[in-house]
């Protein structure tokens, strides 16, 4: 009973705090005369990203490091799979070029920054620094490419700046706090199954991690808020890839057995999809979404399936 109330009280919290993060990051965005984008890219996704960092830095601190990299490489596949085509299926989300230009090309780039780093099987303290340098580099740029041009309408938060920074405070933790409720009781919930804890790492946690960004995407969504929907996705994942991997391995080296090939390159496989599928027309429609959500479900059944045999 206490495992299902963990996990129903942590998914409330999360929905609190995703109303709370999406309001405040508007009202900023207004203010400031930042693009959406460019505030569903950095403080939206820094903010849903925050129970990847802290599941990661924890389980590296732990002794196990291979948890953040499960954590990681399943949240990414997560977040264009379930979260971008649950998104589509609800409204269609709008692209804006600097997207498909910049955004969604450097996310694969990262993709196989990562991949290439872990040959050797294992992301050390020089890896981590190199992440670490590029997602600051990509966060000052985003700053600074920011204009103030988007024509795209949307909610206005409250008006006093202060209030705005406190919602977005307040988001944050609830997020958090909200991520690490739900994660606990779904890994207690897989323990009391006997699920192993390889498919633990990139489901279980992978989900209840990603249930930030899920949520916080679909209030953007229905809210008409297309930018901050995927430039949440898209943000998260660079900061999933580059700052989670980035601070965890300056903490403690993240190891790559356990991981099959395959983990990769579906995560790898969705970014490169997402790119035709945001070019054309610029906006990721309910088919898209069903065909990403089925990829995601196909890899689910296979991960199942094979921990199973």
């Amino acid at each position: 009973m206490l495992i299902f109330l963990s996990i129903l009280g942590g998914f409330l919290i999360l929905t609190f705090g995703a109303e709370a993060l999406v309001r405040g990051a508007s009202a900023i965005a207004l203010r400031l005369g930042v693009t959406p984008l460019v505030i569903g890219l950095t403080i939206v996704a820094f903010g849903t990203s925050a129970p990847e960092l802290a599941v990661s830095v924890k389980s590296a601190m732990a002794g196990s490091p291979g948890i953040a990299l499960g954590n990681v490489i399943g949240s990414n596949i997560a977040n264009i799979g379930l979260i971008l085509g649950l998104t589509a299926l609800i409204r269609p989300v709008g692209v804006q070029s600097q997207m498909v230009r910049r955004d969604i090309p450097l996310m694969i780039g990262a993709s196989l920054l990562v991949w290439l780093l872990l040959l050797d099987g294992l992301l050390g303290l020089v890896d981590g620094l190199i992440l670490s340098l590029l997602l600051l580099a990509y966060l000052v740029h985003s700053y600074y490419s920011a204009g103030a041009d988007d024509t795209e309408e949307f909610e206005a938060g409250p008006r006093n700046p202060l209030l705005s920074i406190l919602l977005i405070v307040i988001g944050i933790a609830c997020l958090v706090g909200g991520g690490v409720l739900f994660v606990n009781g779904a890994v207690d919930l897989a323990r009391a199954f006997d699920i192993s804890e390889a498919v633990i790492g990139l489901t279980i946690i992978a989900i209840g991690t990603s249930m930030p960004e899920l949520v916080t995407s679909m209030v953007a969504a229905m809210k008409g808020q297309s930018d901050i929907a995927i430039g949440n996705v898209v943000g998260s994942n660079l900061f999933n890839l580059l700052g989670i991997l980035g601070i965890t391995a300056l903490v403690h080296p993240i190891s790559a057995a356990g991981f099959s090939i395959l983990d990769f390159g579906v995560m790898l496989a969705l970014a490169v999809v997402l790119l035709p599928l945001a070019h054309r027309g610029y906006r990721i429609g309910r088919r898209d979404g069903m065909l990403l959500l089925l990829a995601y479900l196909g890899y689910m059944a296979w991960l199942v399936s094979h921990a199973s045999a």
